[in-house]
């Protein structure tokens, strides 16, 4: 656990220095999934950092793509590239851009336009089941591009085609770009929602450990539906100053919020 909990700390740098250094990126709902992608790439993920497209891996979907500081920083620290690589973020000529890119050793899915991942997981998750492949499919959605009516045609036929190799995680940190999800549009009831749909639901704190890996054992226990784990989080969680601010949704720390930023994630 102080393995893991170390880990969060070190990618919660990443992310600080290099939305910092590119005076560009999307810390706040980066900083908020950290714990999320922790346990799935230190605990839970069957992948090899030397073979990136092992046909046999598990997949790891961000659909969320422009989140993905959080999924550099945590390939880098699970040895898929040089962490010399994050100096190089939303650099022109670099492997790690403004939105996830499959040209990045170790991403499955180029990102762009929000609420797509859940219909590209249940793609992924159908072709295992027809190659009769053992390989698991993660999509990490955020809980603003729920409004968007893809997702729930992607749930609906996760639900038809039994896909209980597919698991999705909702990063519900209620804040999507610069407002309350409820003040752009209100999804609750939204675990009734899902089990509306078919689907096996897990609510957790996404930010605990313990929860998030007791509740993947749980998803991955399911022998005949899709599992959704809504996990419960703080936007730019662990820095005071970001925490459930809509301004560091698409806003990088200047260099004095920079240094305190990062004395307080050492503090922690």
């Amino acid at each position: 656990m102080e393995d893991l909990i170390n880990k969060t700390r070190e990618i919660r740098r990443h992310i600080l220095n290099m939305t910092a250094d590119a005076n560009s990126g999307h810390p706040g709902g980066s900083l908020s999934a950290v714990e999320i992608l922790t346990v799935l790439y230190f605990q839970l993920l069957n992948i090899k950092s030397d073979d990136p497209y092992w046909e046999d891996r598990d997949r790891f979907i961000l659909s969320k793509s422009h989140a993905c500081p959080v999924l550099y920083a945590t390939l880098c620290e699970a040895g898929f590239f040089p962490k010399s690589e994050l100096k190089s973020f939303r650099s022109i000529n670099g492997i790690l851009q403004g939105h996830a890119h499959i040209k990045t050793p170790g991403v499955d899915m180029s990102g762009g336009s929000l609420g797509q991942g859940l219909s590209f997981g249940v793609g992924v998750a159908l072709s295992a089941k027809l190659d009769d492949k053992n390989y698991r499919t993660y999509v990490l959605l955020g809980d603003g591009e729920c409004d968007e009516g893809q997702i729930w045609e992607a749930a609906m036929s996760a639900n038809h085609y039994n896909l209980n190799n597919l698991i999705a995680i909702v990063d519900r940190n209620r804040i999507q770009n610069d407002r309350w999800t409820h003040q752009v549009m209100d999804i609750e009831p939204f675990k009734d929602k899902w089990e509306a749909f078919g689907w096996n639901v897990i609510d957790l704190d996404g930010h605990n450990i313990e929860e998030l890996i007791k509740g993947f054992k749980i998803a991955l226990d399911s022998n005949n539906k899709p599992t959704v784990i809504i996990a419960n989080t703080i936007k730019g969680k662990g820095v005071s100053f970001m925490e459930n601010n809509p301004d560091f949704h698409g806003k990088a720390p200047n260099q004095e919020q920079l240094i305190n930023a990062l004395s307080e994630i050492d503090s922690h």
